[in-house]
């Protein structure tokens, strides 16, 4: 039930749903058993010959919420001026009155518990997305991301069903179930009595045919997370898939899920379905069993009950299985959404581990240096980053050269904040990173990878990113700071050209002028490169270099490189080998000494890390 509650949360303001719901579903419940009190007459009416001789006259109510006081009153009106047709006239016209106003109550109710049910999953589906979002970089590391939107996307959708039904399920059915037993009572006690003492019969039936059901939901939704995580990276990695023919393994994998999934649901299935055939063959044996000992205490006059009132009575009994259908029923969508739900939960229990310190203060503006002091950083046992004290002095552009593995990536990651240091600070104009705001840190920064990351959408649209107020005179200079103007331009749309998913439509050196260009457009005082240039041909390269040295102008500088071409006009160079400053100084001067980097240079290969 804790989950339940948790989930239920979801649903506020509840109140603005609640009143309305409860208030249709009484007048609803009202109407709808009022309908079978009529048949009573309806059916005395009918079978009475000679009505006006035996009905008793009923006399003016006292009260006028005496609705039964007033049709009686009326029913002896009809049939003292107009006879039994006149009366039957009255009965059915009521009947038609009546029905009409329940089902319009029972629509009005069915549209608050929709609306409810929209904004339970807009707030739930909201609030996961915006935690998921606010996570660490290294969660996504350890998850599949596959499974992260099956949560989102596939669990929500359960839970959000399974709330409101359950809500529906608690108040209509129950308050349905309880007005049609006062109603069996009413007419008689004795007969009522006998007919519940089958009712415990079917309700262990059903219960014993929904008990696995919340395993089984738990073990479809994993299933069905893990086919989603297999469709995701065979739609990324669909080339490497085809150069290595591993297209039938793919598909091998995908299948074996998908069967595994289908045979959960199919199993999932034949328990729900086989429990409203069960309770349906359950309630026509109650029926007539009941039509079999009421008819023989009427036969044998041992019944206070006369012919309508007998045919009333079995005509509200088969209704009082529908409510205690849909209870039952609503077990098997009741495991189902828990279970989705702890998924969902699980995933809004996820906690950043990079926050906002709470006494955390906004940078302004960068004014004087980076310095990273005595910064330490291991993954688990693995030592990346040893004792690091560097100075990046404002204006200035310092580049990061090494073997692979020697904490180039990791070092430039410290200062966005992706990742803290085990120890040490790394300090912004001597402020402590991790006591400034995450958001103030990054709005400092702007970051080229070695990977272009671009979005399915139009060419403004990727440079425009993030910047929301971006006009197309802004978008263009900066695309021409980035060497992208004139290929733009000669694409289908222009600026409006979409790109296609992450960039497909273009060239690697068209992709990563495109990053520069939404770079330059934000026009942060500092610059992170890593590896931008690395995967080009010679020409996109050259392209792409001067681009780079645009954005680099009047701007303090971090680079990750390989190519001479990139580094040797840096103001300083820092050779990294396995976590260590291994030698610090221009080109020239690293030359001059016969370390590492020279050996670099004339293998002219510095490989990422």
């Amino acid at each position: 039930m804790k989950t339940y509650f948790r989930l239920l949360s979801f649903a506020k303001p509840i109140e603005k749903y609640a009143i309305p719901y409860v208030i249709f579903t009484l007048l609803y419940v009202v109407f709808s058993t009022t309908v079978f009190t009529l048949l009573t007459p309806l059916m005395n009416t009918l079978f009475s010959a000679d009505s006006t001789a035996k009905h008793v006259v009923h006399a003016l109510p006292k009260s006028s919420f005496d609705v039964t006081g007033w049709f009686n009153y009326y029913m002896d009106y009809f049939i003292r001026t107009h006879g039994a047709w006149g009366a039957l006239q009255f009965v059915c016209i009521t009947l038609i009155i009546t029905i009409f106003l329940g089902n319009f109550f029972r629509y009005l109710s069915a549209r608050t518990m929709e609306n409810l049910r929209v904004h339970t999953l807009l707030n739930l589906r909201r609030r996961v997305f915006n935690n998921v979002m606010d996570m660490h970089l290294g969660f996504f590391n350890n998850e599949r991301k596959g499974d992260i939107i099956s949560k989102i996307a596939s669990d929500v959708q359960v839970v959000q069903y399974s709330v409101t039904g359950t809500l529906q399920v608690i108040f209509k059915e129950p308050i349905t179930l309880i007005a049609f037993m006062v109603m069996l009572f009413i007419y008689s006690a004795k007969l009522t009595f006998y007919s519940l003492m089958v009712v415990p019969i079917s309700a262990f039936i059903i219960s014993k045919i929904v008990k696995k059901l919340k395993s089984q939901a738990i073990a479809a939704q994993q299933t069905y997370g893990n086919m989603i995580s297999y469709l995701d990276e065979a739609l990324s990695g669909v080339r490497i898939i085809k150069a290595f023919n591993a297209t039938n393994f793919i598909k091998n994998r995908f299948d074996n899920e998908n069967v595994k999934y289908s045979k959960i649901m199919r199993s999932m299935a034949r328990r729900q379905q086989s429990a409203s055939p069960v309770s349906e063959a359950l309630s026509v044996t109650m029926i007539s069993c009941i039509v079999l000992y009421g008819g023989y205490l009427i036969l044998n006059h041992k019944s206070d009950l006369n012919a309508g009132q007998f045919i009333a009575y079995i005509a509200i009994f088969s209704q009082i299985m529908r409510p205690a259908k849909a209870i039952s029923d609503s077990f098997s969508g009741i495991h189902s959404g828990i279970a989705a739900g702890e998924r969902v939960l699980a995933l809004l229990d996820e906690k950043p581990a990079i926050v906002d310190a709470a006494n955390a203060k906004p940078i302004g503006e960068f004014k004087e240096s980076i310095q990273f002091k005595d910064v330490s950083f291991a993954y688990g046992d693995r030592k990346v980053l040893q004792n690091i004290n560097i100075t990046v002095p404002k204006g200035k552009t310092i580049a990061l050269v090494g073997p692979s593995g020697g904490g180039k990536s990791t070092l430039i990651d410290l200062i966005p904040r992706f990742i803290v240091p085990q120890s040490g600070q790394v300090l912004i104009d001597g402020v402590d990173i991790e006591t400034a705001t995450v958001d103030s840190v990054r709005n400092l920064l702007g970051i080229v990878n070695q990977e272009s990351i671009l979005f399915n959408d139009s060419i403004f649209g990727n440079i425009a990113f993030g910047k929301t107020d971006a006009t197309m005179e802004e978008v263009i200079a900066a695309a021409k700071i980035a060497n992208a103007h004139n290929f733009i331009i000669e694409t289908e749309k222009g600026y409006e050209t979409n790109i296609g998913d992450r960039g497909t439509k273009l060239s690697g050196g068209q992709k990563q002028r495109i990053c520069i260009a939404r770079a330059v457009l934000a026009n942060p005082p500092i610059m992170l490169l890593d590896e931008a240039t690395s995967a080009l041909d010679t020409e996109s390269e050259k392209l792409v270099q001067d681009a780079l040295n645009n954005l680099m102008k009047n701007r303090t500088s971090l680079i990750i490189a390989h190519r001479l071409s990139t580094i040797q006009n840096a103001d300083s160079i820092i050779v990294l080998e396995s976590g260590k400053v291994v030698q610090q100084g221009t080109h020239q001067e690293l030359l001059n000494q016969d370390g590492l980097y020279k050996r670099l240079i004339n293998m002219q290969t510095f490989n990422g890390d």
